[in-house]
């Protein structure tokens, strides 16, 4: 997994790119933390995450309580179809806003 982040005026993108499962869900917590001081409105653009297993759902779950307690939004963009098949087994899909492109995403925060 390796994380780019991409600051925008009042939103920052964050490219997850690879597999989100067990073995990375604590160094994406912990890198996440820093992103957030300087941040609190998100696209996370998924266009180059293949793999998430449950533990790296949880872990994206876990921010985005984070960011909502302060107030900030986590969107999601380019949902791929192993991870967008998650987010609708589990419904998450309906919590998230998930938008199909990385424009649709900025363009709801403008």
């Amino acid at each position: 997994m390796k994380l780019e982040l991409k600051q925008k005026g009042n939103y920052a993108i964050l490219k997850i790119i690879g597999g989100l499962d067990a073995a990375h869900t604590k160094e994406f917590k912990q890198q996440f933390q820093t992103y957030a001081e300087e941040n609190i409105n998100f696209i996370f653009d998924l266009s180059q995450m293949d793999f998430m297993d449950s533990t790296g759902f949880g872990a994206i779950v876990s921010v985005y309580k984070l960011i909502k307690e302060v107030g900030g939004v986590i969107l999601i963009a380019n949902l791929q179809s192993k991870p967008k098949m998650l987010f609708k087994i589990t419904r998450a899909d309906k919590i998230f806003k998930v938008f199909d492109n990385l424009q649709a995403a900025e363009d709801y925060l403008k």
